[in-house]
């Protein structure tokens, strides 16, 4: 599984243009492929949901073209039901696509297979199905009753009359039966059992079918009334918005991470409901202005968010990225009526209670609500996605909490927004980080520790987190080859660096961890690889606001690549030995130049040669070579470049 660390941030401020909604997307496409003429839709977002759509209407006999601009598509409609009457289509897990087109398919007389990935077979589709099997359609299950696989064969379509379908479990299975009913070309009301849950998104949908020239008669929100004897009608040109959905972690970012953040796509105009996800976060404190195309978030004027208890039902989307808001407000938050989260990509309210307790919050999970107490400090989380696009970009907000956060698959995003982690990165700021490295006793320990202290930043050496491992394994009475036992260790090694000393627990272990036997053991749980893997992630745990100078082997290559400030600090091998012959003489140990040069100059050939991470100057690395100069010029010249980056 492919992963992603994601830096512990200092504030958040910008503009992005947003991507075209999924939602929006699916429903133009399979709106033109069943008009009349052609459409040129705009701004088509680019993704794993749409992607599917384009297939199954290729394979229906659709003809379609991308054009010369992104997101810019040419659909040739086919005037009524789907030409093709036989075909496989495999549709992933993309909901937007899969419950549409089997309203459409139904309709459309012919034999057709629907599959998708073994999560959209845990989705519930027997709603939609009774539905359309209450007008003659015939719709079979392949697998478990009420779920996907399905098969559809032609049926003797009633005309007219009543459907009924449930509206509380999701709105999807409405709106594939209100964009599929035009087909029979008969007047049919759908009458909604219980609660229709996530009204906006039925509004989105009637919006888009009057552009298509089908105008359904309303009854409130228990009936709809599809015409008879109407056909959809390509509009020419239509525009997508932007995914109101996405905005909302833009929006959260701008309200925890101080702002100005503007999102470009959605705004006053926007027929998203999602777009209310701004009059949430203004209600718990955020500062929020709007444009007919844009919305932008800061955060609050005094404090920072407030407490919340909100029945988010109308924005179940975009209510996920509260529940990581309430990680920043000032006091238990309560999301409520969020059952159709259950129904979604993945059980959203079981994963979302999971994820959050490993970054410290406490969580409470009910059938249709969430708890969320914010935790008295962030906690570095390994976040799983469970293939579900929005768990993904809710979780890269928790790095606000100075923390930094690995999200485990996060290509998932694909299915609505592939480039969200650049588009992420390029309205925040992360944690600055100093990464000094170098050959051995070349002052690297020296110039990090009194940089650190000009700058007013964290001080990490990396080199010294080996031997304390050892020195804790030893006082601990732990084998040195026991490498679950030391990993564990590693893990949670209460070290500091402060000052020039090095604490474990508070206590000064400076001169400890040089004594020999620390430094034969430091060698053989640097071989362990479990120990290696805990000491990268506790290394990278130090990457705290304000910032951090970190020292060590391989710390601008692997433990942080993205480090601000690069620096390769040298000296020639006599000039190294001579500062490390005259340590060894104040601490009353007899030394040798000859042998210590011989030494260094031995070490620096092993260090050049390893296989991983050989001892080198990155090419974004600035050199400073410190055998003519002290330690006093050696950090000016860190910090002159400290204050150009």
């Amino acid at each position: 599984m492919e992963t992603l660390d994601l830096p512990p941030l200092l504030s958040a401020a910008g503009s992005v243009r947003l991507p075209g909604s999924k939602s929006i997307s699916n429903r133009v496409l399979l709106l033109a492929a069943l008009a009349e003429g052609t459409s040129e839709i705009h701004d088509l977002l680019s993704s794993d949901d749409v992607d599917r759509m384009l297939e199954a209407l290729s394979a229906l006999g659709v003809r379609w073209e991308a054009l010369d601009a992104p997101g810019r598509f040419r659909v040739h409609g086919v005037g009524g039901p789907f030409p093709v009457k036989a075909a496989d289509l495999f549709l992933g897990n993309a909901g937007t696509a899969f419950r549409p087109l089997t309203a459409a398919l139904a309709l459309s007389g012919g034999h057709y297979q629907l599959s998708g990935v073994p999560r959209m077979h845990e989705r519930p589709i027997g709603d939609l199905v009774d539905g359309l099997r209450e007008i003659g359609a015939r719709v079979d299950y392949q697998g478990n009753a009420g779920f996907p696989p399905l098969a559809i064969a032609p049926g003797e379509i009633r005309p007219g009359g009543v459907v009924h379908v449930r509206g509380d479990v999701s709105s999807q299975f409405l709106t594939a039966l209100l964009m599929a009913l035009p087909l029979t070309g008969v007047e049919t009301r759908i009458e909604v059992v219980g609660e229709l849950i996530s009204k906006p998104y039925i509004e989105i949908t009637l919006a888009l079918m009057q552009r298509f020239g089908v105008a359904v008669v309303r009854d409130g929100w228990r009936a709809f009334t599809v015409p008879g004897g109407v056909r959809y009608r390509a509009p020419g040109d239509i525009y997508v918005e932007g995914d109101a959905s996405s905005a909302s972690y833009f929006l959260a970012a701008g309200a925890i991470g101080g702002g100005p953040l503007r999102v470009e796509g959605v705004g006053r105009g926007s027929i998203q409901g999602d777009v209310r996800f701004a009059e949430a976060l203004e209600a718990i404190g955020a500062r929020i202005t709007m444009g007919d195309n844009w919305i932008e978030a800061s955060k609050p004027d005094v404090g920072g968010l407030k407490a919340f208890d909100l029945d988010l039902n109308h924005i179940p989307d975009a209510a996920m990225t509260l529940a990581i808001a309430a990680l920043f407000a000032d006091g238990p938050c309560r999301l409520r009526n969020i059952a159709s989260w259950r129904v979604k990509e993945t059980d959203r309210i079981s994963a979302m209670a999971t994820e959050l307790r490993k970054v410290g919050a406490t969580v409470e999970e009910g059938a249709d609500y969430l708890v969320v107490e914010p935790p008295a400090r962030f906690v570095r989380g390994v976040i799983d996605t469970y293939d579900d696009h929005r768990m993904a970009m809710c979780f890269s907000l928790v790095t606000l909490g100075n923390t930094e956060v690995r999200i485990n698959d996060p290509k998932c995003v694909n299915k609505t927004f592939p480039r969200y982690f650049e588009a992420f990165a390029a309205v925040t700021r992360s944690v600055p980080v100093i990464a000094i490295d170098g050959p051995s006793a070349s002052g690297k320990g020296t110039v990090a520790a009194a940089v650190a202290e000009a700058l007013g930043y964290h001080h990490l050496d990396s080199g010294s987190l080996y031997r304390l491992v050892a020195l804790a394994g030893m006082r601990g009475e732990v084998a040195l080859d026991d490498e679950a036992r030391l990993a564990r260790l590693a893990e949670t090694l209460p070290a500091r660096f402060e000052a020039g000393r090095i604490l474990l627990g508070g206590e000064d272990v400076t001169d400890a961890i040089r004594e020999e036997a620390c430094s034969v053991g430091a060698s053989k749980v640097a071989a362990l690889p479990a120990v290696r893997d805990a000491l990268t992630l506790r290394q990278r745990a130090y990457r705290r606001a304000p910032g951090l100078v970190a020292e060590g082997r391989d710390m601008g290559s692997v433990i942080f690549p993205d480090a601000g400030l690069k620096i390769f600090l040298t000296a020639s091998a006599r000039v190294r030995a001579e500062r490390r012959h005259k340590q060894l003489l104040e601490k009353g140990m007899a030394a040798n130049m000859e042998g210590l040069i011989r030494d260094l100059e031995e070490r620096d050939r092993r260090d050049a040669a390893r296989a991983v991470a050989p001892l080198r100057q990155l090419d974004d690395a600035l050199l400073l070579d410190t055998s003519g100069m002290g330690v006093t010029e050696a950090v000016e010249f860190v910090l002159a470049a400290a204050r150009a980056s």
